[in-house]
């Protein structure tokens, strides 16, 4: 079972120091000491009205594009890491505390095991009112992989699913409080699949706003959602959801 989740904000290491002061910015936390082998995580502790929620999301800096990438909290990480490859996940590498999977699709994900958290942190209110909170990783797969990566999401998972208001959206919504959900979308083009993140806004407009202020820029507009890029290259999208439902 999984029991919490994480985003992991994915950036080249040479702008790594520029995404975690926009991401600490923007997500009200402050960054924790970089910690790992080469000092390449920084976990993005709740600060604030948030002070005391447990941690769900980290920048880490990587060798490659900008991305982001689930990390998935369970108590058993032998049984589940099995069960992912039954379901058709690759195995990449296995640490004592950490293994390294990618879905059918080529999505990478992470396995690691829970260490009790409970509380997760409360949505931003940002100036003017204006409330946001980063929410959700969204799988962007291709046409031909779409539905197998649904099915796989679901199964491993065991969350509420359904399709979206958008035909190339399948929406998928734990049922314990967890602070990172899920979305997988058919893109248009056929490539290995990769993972952004979303943020839910009660005014996008005002967000923007906010986040184009701390250095992001607008990239495009979509039905109900923002695309934009932050100062380490990263795209992310605003979305029209509740903040505190994410529905």
């Amino acid at each position: 079972m999984i029991r919490w989740t994480y985003a992991f904000i994915d950036r080249p290491a040479a702008a790594a120091g520029r995404a975690t002061a926009f991401w600490s910015a923007v997500t009200g936390t402050r960054p924790s000491t970089m910690w790992g082998e080469r000092g390449e995580f920084t976990t993005l502790l709740p600060d604030g009205d948030g002070a005391g929620a447990d941690a769900c999301l980290a920048i880490q800096a990587v060798s490659g594009a900008a991305g982001a990438h689930l990390d998935l909290a369970v108590e058993d990480m032998t049984a589940f890491t099995a069960r992912a490859g039954r379901l058709g996940a690759e195995e990449v590498a296995r640490l004592p505390e950490l293994t390294v999977l990618h879905s059918p699709g080529g999505m990478p994900f992470c396995v690691v095991p829970w260490r009790g958290q409970r509380t997760r942190p409360p949505v931003l209110t940002g100036p003017g009112g204006s409330v946001s909170r980063l929410d959700q990783i969204c799988v962007d797969v291709s046409p031909t992989a779409f539905e197998a990566e649904a099915a796989f999401w679901a199964t491993l998972t065991g969350w509420d699913h359904r399709p979206g208001v958008h035909p190339e959206f399948h929406v998928f919504r734990p049922s314990l409080d967890l602070p990172v959900h899920l979305l997988v979308q058919r893109l248009d083009e056929e490539r290995p699949a990769s993972g952004h993140l979303d943020l839910a806004c009660s005014d996008r407009v005002a967000t923007r706003a906010e986040h184009e202020r701390r250095g992001a820029a607008f990239v495009h507009e979509g039905a109900t959602w923002t695309v934009m890029r932050d100062p380490a290259g990263g795209i992310y999208c605003l979305t029209g959801r509740d903040p505190l439902t994410g529905d």
